[in-house]
């Protein structure tokens, strides 16, 4: 997803439904370096929330370890400077077991 695309759907959110909350948070270190976009609302199935995962682009992976019997092995990833990875995701709320259920999108079904 482009950057622009991203801003229409934010606009088109903002414009039609009620925002209740909209922020931006780092990913956890296990996860690697990157950023989590977060936009919540009431939509037409209730509370909603989506969410954009920015993270730099893996160039490469490089193993460390040796052949040696009991050693731990380690991987280093090689992080593009210019280039970046998106990933989208929907969430519908359900208030029966009070967590966010990710909601699986087929490609061309998107309805914004």
């Amino acid at each position: 997803m482009t950057d622009e695309r991203w801003q229409e759907i934010i606009g088109h959110i903002k414009d039609h439904f009620t925002l209740t909350d909209q922020h931006t948070e780092d990913l956890p270190e296990d996860m690697g370096r990157g950023t989590v976009e977060v936009i919540e609302f009431d939509g037409p199935l209730g509370k909603m929330r989506l969410e954009r995962t920015s993270q730099p682009l893996i160039t490469g992976r490089k193993s460390i370890g040796s052949k040696r019997i009991g050693s731990q092995a380690t991987v280093e990833y090689q992080y593009s400077d210019t280039e970046q990875t998106h990933k989208f995701s929907v969430y519908k709320y359900n208030p029966a077991a009070e967590e966010w259920e990710e909601m699986k999108i087929e490609r061309g079904e998107m309805f914004f």
